[in-house]
């Protein structure tokens, strides 16, 4: 779905760009142009960001588990 109109960025986008390393909100900002314009997704964009951010943490403590 398409969270920022203004620069016609989706949720896809948002978690692709977590996906290629983003870590925080101000890098997927500047790698999208996500809310830089008149800034009514901000709120719902920074969610979706802290979202994905999580279930990558969580998939990287995943694969640090193992088996004693």
């Amino acid at each position: 779905m398409y969270v920022c109109v203004c620069k016609g960025v989706t949720d896809h986008q948002i978690r692709q760009q977590v996906s290629d390393g983003a870590r925080s909100w101000r890098e997927v900002r500047e790698a999208t142009g996500c809310a830089t314009q008149c800034g009514k997704c901000a709120c719902f964009a920074k969610s979706l960001t802290k979202e994905a951010l999580q279930q990558a943490r969580m998939q990287a403590d995943m694969s640090l588990a193992y088996a004693v």
